[in-house]
């Protein structure tokens, strides 16, 4: 079973200067570590609903990497992952539903005080699908629930919105992957995983974050375009954070 959104990726130029403007925008930073390739370091900005923000750069050119294609688009939300309960359950689940995934693949960091993390993730073969990152070592290893406090009040991911050509196409194998029917709405699909919604949308001029799908269809084909966030209500700050500051990330808060 997929239970929930994992994380989502952003890209980033420096980690450092990401780090510094994101907390700038109020959020509460932690350092990730480096993963086990070597090729990529990254910070996370993990949230009360267990999601997190994954800021992540290259230390090196990596021309292998299945996200070094994004480094020509710039900085920006590049891909997101789901949590499933066991990975390898939830592979073959979807194998039966007809999506071929590929995986379990084993991967893994080293954080900074050396404690060496270990998961599971999984692929599809179209560009709008997300990954599967299941966790081998504790969860809690990976994710630092000591620092899920914001002083911008973010509580956690209310909807992402992704980017897709073929809505139809796409939704198709959403249920596949997650073993759900989405909510209709003209020019979007709607799943709900925990708290959260996955919107899959066509560009349109009437829809919503249409801007967001657009400009990700044109710099990077499918996938994710956008983020909502989920705040306390009492917390006192913009609907839309600054994009410089989130280093091209278009980011509403709910």
């Amino acid at each position: 079973m997929i239970s929930a959104i994992d994380h989502l990726v952003i890209l980033v130029g420096n980690l450092a200067a990401a780090v510094a403007d994101y907390e700038a925008l109020g959020f509460t930073v932690t350092p990730g570590g480096e993963h086990t390739d070597g090729a990529t370091h990254n910070a996370l900005i993990s949230f009360a609903d267990g999601s997190y923000l994954e800021l992540l750069a290259f230390r090196r050119e990596a021309p292998e990497h299945r996200w070094w294609q994004h480094t020509a688009a710039g900085a920006g939300l590049i891909d997101f992952a789901l949590l499933p309960d066991d990975t390898t359950a939830a592979v073959i689940a979807a194998r039966a539903r007809g999506l071929p995934l590929r995986g379990p693949f084993a991967g893994g960091r080293e954080r900074p005080d050396g404690v060496r993390l270990a998961w599971q993730t999984a692929l599809g073969d179209t560009p709008e699908l997300p990954f599967l990152c299941g966790d081998v070592t504790p969860r809690e290893w990976r994710v630092p629930y000591e620092q899920i406090w914001h002083p911008n009040g973010v509580m956690g991911i209310f909807r992402i919105t992704v980017a897709v050509r073929n809505l139809t196409l796409s939704a198709a194998r959403y249920v596949a992957l997650l073993g759900q029917h989405p909510l209709v709405e003209p020019g979007r699909r709607l799943f709900k995983l925990g708290h959260s919604y996955i919107a899959l949308q066509e560009p349109g001029p009437d829809a919503l974050e249409s801007a967001a799908v657009e400009l990700r269809l044109d710099q990077r084909g499918e996938g994710i375009a956008s983020v909502a966030l989920r705040r306390d209500n009492l917390a006192a700050i913009p609907r839309s954070l600054d994009p410089d500051l989130a280093h091209g990330v278009r980011i509403i808060v709910a």
